[in-house]
C-alpha cells in the first residue's frame, strides 16, 4: 500500500531525546503505544497511556532485560504483510495485533568501547532485541514504518499530520534503507571490538 495508516506503535529507545513530544503527538492522534523498560517508565511519567511489552506477550522481561521483545506477539505484529490475507488470518487466529510504527534505537556500544570496559562487560551493551526489531521492520517496510533515530521525528510527524495519520511508501522505504545502514555500522563496530580484545 502507498499510504499506511498508523494506529499502533512500539517505542523502545536508548536515546530518549525528543521521545516524549513524539509519543505525545502519536497519542493525541489516537495511536496506541507499546513500550519496554525505561522507555515505558519515561512515557508513563509524562502521563501518556502506554502498554508494557510484557502485557502484550504475557511473559515477563527476563535475564536482566536480555529477553523481552523476542516473542511472536511482537514479531508477528511487525512482520505481517498487511496485503497478504493469509498473514492477516494468522494474526486473527492467534489474536496478535499488528504494529504500524516501530521506533527503536540501540544500546550505545560505541560508548562502551570508548570506556574501555572489560570484554565481558562490554558485550552486555550489545543490543539483540533492538536490531532484530529494526531488521524485521525494515524488511517489512511495505507494511510498517521503522524509525531508527530521533532525527526523523519531526519529519514523520509532519507527514502524518499532512496525510491524516498515514505515512507514504517512499518515506517507509527510505527509512528502511537507513535502518539497514545503521545496523551494518553497529555490527561492524562490534566485530572490530571483538577482534581487538581478548577474553
Amino acid at each position: 500500500m502507498d499510504l499506511l495508516p498508523v494506529s499502533r506503535a512500539l517505542l523502545s529507545v536508548t536515546d530518549k531525546s525528543g521521545l516524549a513530544d513524539f509519543a505525545r503527538f502519536l497519542v493525541q492522534h489516537g495511536v496506541e503505544l507499546v513500550s519496554t523498560g525505561g522507555t515505558k517508565k519515561l512515557l508513563s511519567g509524562e502521563g501518556l497511556p502506554v502498554t508494557g511489552v510484557s502485557e502484550v506477550t504475557g511473559f515477563p522481561e527476563i535475564m536482566g532485560g536480555r529477553v523481552k521483545t523476542l516473542h511472536p506477539a511482537i514479531h508477528g505484529g511487525i512482520l505481517a504483510d498487511k496485503d497478504n490475507p493469509d498473514h492477516l488470518a494468522t494474526l486473527s487466529e492467534l489474536s496478535i495485533k499488528p504494529f504500524d510504527l516501530i521506533c527503536v534505537n540501540l544500546y550505545d556500544f560505541a560508548d562502551a568501547a570508548r570506556k574501555g570496559l572489560a570484554l565481558k562487560d562490554a558485550v552486555e551493551q550489545i543490543d539483540v532485541g533492538g536490531p532484530t526489531m529494526l531488521r524485521a521492520s525494515a524488511k517489512n517496510y511495505h507494511s510498517i514504518l521503522v524509525v531508527p533515530d530521533p532525527a526523523f521525528y519531526k519529519r514523520i510527524c509532519d507527514e502524518l499530520a499532512d496525510n491524516g495519520m498515514r505515512v507514504s511508501l517512499a518515506l517507509r522505504k527510505e527509512l528502511a534503507a537507513e535502518t539497514f545502514r545503521r545496523i551494518s555500522r553497529y555490527d561492524a563496530l562490534i566485530a572490530d571490538y571483538l577482534f581487538q580484545h581478548e577474553g
